[in-house]
């Protein structure tokens, strides 16, 4: 099995529900490095500035990897957006009852590219 190239960063343990940023990372699957982070900073939601920090991150790993690189020549190839350790509190109710609240946790991880490699 060939293994996919590409520059990699991974966020884990964010405090943000797994539900809320998928839609977000859908929007800039794809897309061109510059236009990503374009959609990103203008989006009001938690997950697009969690999402941001991380594509900026890969994007920094493939920059100061490979020397010969551009902005302009990177595209964001993958980004996955998976569900982390919940954290289990109690919610007190009236007439002494409790319920549970999860806070879940997510783990971003995004893989950006050149535009001119062959893709499988």
């Amino acid at each position: 099995m060939e293994k996919k190239s590409g520059y990699k960063a991974v966020t884990k343990f964010l405090i943000a529900s797994p539900y809320k940023v998928r839609p977000v990372a859908d929007l800039i699957r794809r897309k061109a490095y510059p236009e990503a982070m374009s959609v990103l900073e203008n989006m009001p939601h938690k997950g697009a500035k969690l999402i941001r920090k991380t594509v900026k991150s890969a994007a920094s790993n493939a920059l100061n990897a490979n020397k010969k690189l551009d902005e302009d020549m990177l595209y964001v190839r993958e980004v996955m957006i998976d569900e982390g350790p919940r954290l289990k509190r109690i919610w007190f109710r009236g007439k002494g009852r409790a319920d549970m609240l999860l806070k879940r946790m997510c783990h971003i991880t995004v893989v950006v590219d050149e535009t001119g490699k062959a893709e499988d």
